[in-house]
């Protein structure tokens, strides 16, 4: 389970000690101090909301799996992914693997880009 706190006014955010092991395994450690530090607690309501019309639905998707990730089990990414239609790239990284794997990430945006350039050619 992710280490999320009780709301706080109408907020929730992870709990400092446990941030970097569930959110951040591979990042250095000093950045994700600095991250737990940072971290910008977000909405109980944003939990409530839909979307009216899901861009998935009518657009192609990219999906980069974090095959580490502790937030977000593997399965449900895929889940997520399939529902989406996405081409799928499987990553080993955590959460946070933007910070952890930037190459890896911009490699699906490139692979998006193209894709999604050729189809409008």
């Amino acid at each position: 389970m992710p280490p999320i706190l009780p709301p706080k006014d109408g907020f929730l955010s992870l709990d400092h000690a446990k941030f970097a092991a569930a959110f951040a395994a591979d990042v250095k450690p000093d950045v994700a101090a600095f991250m737990a530090d940072s971290q910008v607690p977000w909405g109980v309501a944003a939990l409530n909301g839909e979307a009216s019309v899901p861009a998935w639905k009518s657009k192609p998707s990219w999906y980069l799996v974090a095959t580490n990730d502790k937030m977000i089990p593997v399965d449900a990414q895929r889940m997520m992914a399939k529902r989406a239609g996405a081409k799928t790239v499987d990553q080993a990284g955590s959460h946070a693997v933007y910070v952890s794997k930037p190459e890896a990430v911009a490699k699906v945006i490139e692979q998006a880009a193209k894709g999604v350039g050729d189809k409008q050619k």
